[in-house]
């Protein structure tokens, strides 16, 4: 059984919440994988996690540039898992991975304030509970502090 966990983003973008999840998965000793849905985006997030933050840099490699085993997070608008990632990040309404052998977590990202991603989550959230995955719901509060309601 995998963990899906369900991301609700109201109160801070995905480029805020990213790189402090992506830091908590590696904290774990974990590799991640994060799938966005078009290229265009895959190469955005990839300039982002290298200039987020003046006091450090997420170690990645994105769709173009070879992956290994030993690359801590790998951006991808792909479904492979090049890297062996125990975490699959599905930011923007990527879609479930239909083979989640490998995986221990599922963490899925959406924004709460666009109708579209809303719909695409709630889908998402029947098909994980399908699957027989363990599903959790986080919504951030007013201080953008993450409530888990489900």
């Amino acid at each position: 059984m995998v963990e899906t966990f369900f991301y609700h983003l109201q109160r801070r973008p995905l480029e805020h919440v990213l790189p402090m999840l992506l830091e908590k998965t590696l904290d774990r000793g974990w590799k991640a994988v994060v799938q966005t849905v078009t290229p265009e985006r895959t190469a955005a997030l990839d300039a982002h996690l290298w200039t987020f933050s003046e006091e450090s840099f997420l170690p990645h490699v994105a769709d173009g540039e070879p992956a290994t085993e030993d690359d801590p997070i790998v951006l991808t608008a792909g479904d492979g898992n090049p890297n062996g990632a125990e975490v699959r990040f599905l930011v923007e309404g990527a879609p479930l991975p239909r083979d989640v052998a490998g995986y221990s977590r599922l963490i899925v990202i959406f924004d709460g304030n666009d109708d579209e991603a809303l719909a695409k989550a709630r889908e998402q959230w029947r098909e994980a509970r399908a699957a027989g995955h363990d599903a959790t719901y986080w919504q951030q509060n007013d201080d953008g502090r993450w409530e888990k309601k489900a």
